[in-house]
């Protein structure tokens, strides 16, 4: 008897664990970054997310007795984690990154029969869980450390992830009284928790100090640390595209939508920020060049590529503007992994020897 497999026939973990080391490559401007400005705790939720990812990993492969050592090495499952761990907050309870990361790669990707089988975002998958059932953990983040009176140093960290506080016995509330005119840790909590204020002004919103002067876009300062983090995923994806680990077509159809829906906002609304504020905040460049470029889950052709970048920027701008989430990223991204067969089917280039109408029944 033969053994059937689907299509392609032909599998090389080498093609796949290069791109994904290119990919974690032109993470790690960003991952130095996040690390200067919100501290080591971005470190640790890194080992705990890749440990325990690379052991689900080899686990369920032996489990479905496949070649655990072939699938750990194309590095697809340490990517993911990655994402993952440099998504949710930095300080986080250590059990967080754990259920987010069983999420990621038991239900988003081997429930589905694992890489390249999954339908949806496997990174984006844990995030939304975790960010749906722990709002309170997921939304603590940290104001820029160079901010505090007492920045956390690798011990603080450690023993602030696994037992809540410092080892001078702070909460992460309490690293946070010293700031004044602190809301909210990140710069679209506080403009999202303001604008549902009467008396909400882009002013008064500016006065916190967590908005500084890196880049002065009209009364709205980008947020410290926030900025000089995306700006490190934009030199990050546009090595990318450089060396044609992605294509430039999600990226540029993303932030285009966003940067149209943002500027039609700021023209109704005479207390939104700058379109181009929006493209340096929260996890604009992250998720245009690193999160919605993933290869299984995104359309795959040129048009369909344009296509669901615009989709994923534009629904970002709503659930931005108008959804309860200060960040839409990772919703935009999973809602529009929905339609990707959809824009596969009818953004199909047409067959040589065939007519449109045909190309397409």
């Amino acid at each position: 008897m033969f053994k059937i497999n689907s299509s392609p026939h032909t599998h090389s973990s080498k093609l796949t664990a290069r791109i994904m080391l290119w990919v974690i490559f032109a993470m790690l401007p960003a991952l130095a970054t996040q690390i200067y400005f919100f501290g080591f705790g971005v470190l640790i939720q890194i080992f705990l997310a890749v440990s325990f990812a690379l052991i689900l990993e080899y686990m369920v492969t032996y489990l479905r007795k496949k070649p655990s050592l072939f699938y750990v090495a194309d590095f697809s499952v340490t990517l993911t984690a990655l994402i993952l761990a440099m998504a949710i907050p930095p300080y986080a309870p250590y059990w967080v990154v754990l259920i987010g990361t069983f999420c990621a790669v038991i239900l988003a990707k081997h429930v589905y029969g694992g890489l390249g089988q999954n339908l949806f975002n496997p990174a984006m998958v844990g995030y939304v869980i975790l960010l749906i059932s722990f709002p309170v953990q997921m939304t603590a983040w940290i104001a820029p450390i160079s901010l505090l009176s007492e920045p956390p140093t690798f011990a603080d960290s450690w023993s602030l992830i696994f037992s809540g506080f410092s080892s001078d016995g702070f909460s992460l509330q309490q690293l946070h009284s010293s700031i004044d005119g602190i809301s909210s840790a990140t710069p679209l909590d506080s403009l999202k928790t303001a604008s549902k204020m009467a008396n909400f002004s882009l002013s008064a919103v500016s006065s916190s100090p967590i908005f500084g002067t890196f880049m002065p876009l009209g009364e709205l300062g980008v947020g410290i640390g926030w900025a000089e983090v995306n700006l490190a995923f934009l030199f990050g994806g546009l090595f990318l595209i450089w060396k044609k680990a992605i294509h430039w077509h999600i990226p540029v159809a993303f932030l285009t939508a966003l940067l149209l829906i943002s500027s039609l906002n700021c023209a109704l609304s005479p207390v939104s920020a700058n379109p181009i504020w929006q493209l340096f905040s929260g996890a604009t460049m992250f998720g245009a060049f690193f999160i919605a470029t993933d290869p299984v889950t995104a359309s795959i052709t040129p048009r369909g590529k344009l296509i669901f970048g615009a989709l994923t920027g534009l629904l970002v701008g709503l659930i931005r503007f108008y959804g309860n989430y200060p960040d839409g990223v990772a919703f935009a991204v999973l809602l529009a992994n929905i339609c990707v067969p959809l824009i596969d089917h009818y953004s199909r280039p047409r067959v040589i020897g065939h007519s449109k109408k045909a190309g397409a029944k």
